[in-house]
């Protein structure tokens, strides 16, 4: 283990889900951990500034606990892609300054620090850079989260191909079902499966059922009973 990058088939696969399980799970095994969220939109205003659930989610999974503003320090309201939100705030995202917010973070040697993105691979940061820049940038090896509904096997190779595409390893995968219906015929719902596990070519972490709803620390404890640890340094 070490660092990973989690990057998503779309927004709403279940990145921070899968992302918050991960590390309550290393948690649980006495190791040191870090979730960072370098960029969310969907932002609440608060008494202590703009807060984002799935970055909360991932502080709460933080240990030795991490100040909000290093796990997201750039958060907008509009739930919309970041680099509109950015320019309806009349700021300009930057590749550099995610680089120089990131990568001290990750210095610190934690046993498992996950940077997790903002909806999926090829999402913009600005006119000409996205977001997965920054993992290649960093040299992470990339997570994918493969949102489980009808459509997620062609998201999911395309995704991998990209990100090989990047230069950079897929170093697992893990499915999460984020439509109900997509399960209730179990046969075909497990042949979705085998082709994922079949053309994915990279180890698979586990797959979490619908979970529906709940408070953010259950959640990623219910999420962590699915999963496994991926292999790093």
């Amino acid at each position: 283990m070490s660092a990973f990058f989690v990057t998503g088939t779309d927004t709403d696969a279940g990145k921070t889900l899968v992302t918050s399980g991960l590390l309550a799970l290393a948690r649980r095994r006495g190791l040191s951990t870090l979730g960072l969220k370098p960029v969310a939109s969907g932002c609440e205003a608060t008494h202590e500034g703009l807060r984002n659930a799935d970055a909360l989610a991932l502080q709460a999974q933080s240990h030795p606990a991490t100040d909000y503003d290093s796990i997201n320090p750039i958060a907008f309201a509009p739930a919309i892609a970041p680099h509109l939100a950015a320019r309806r705030a009349g700021l300009t995202l930057a590749l550099d300054t995610l680089v120089e917010r990131t990568r001290p973070l990750l210095e610190r040697g934690h046993n498992l620090a996950l940077v997790e993105g903002a909806g999926g691979w090829r999402v913009p940061l600005n006119e000409s850079e996205d977001l997965s820049a920054l993992a290649v940038r960093l040299e992470l090896p990339v997570l994918l989260v493969v949102g489980l509904r009808l459509g997620c096997i062609s998201h999911a190779r395309l995704t991998a191909e990209a990100i090989r595409a990047d230069g950079l390893t897929l170093a697992g995968w893990s499915g999460s079902l984020v439509d109900p219906e997509f399960a209730s015929d179990a046969a075909l719902y497990r042949d979705n499966l085998a082709t994922l596990e079949a053309t994915l070519s990279a180890p698979c972490l586990g797959i979490i059922p619908w979970l529906g709803t709940g408070e953010a620390r259950t959640m990623a404890e219910s999420a962590a009973e699915h999963l496994e640890l991926p292999d790093g340094d």
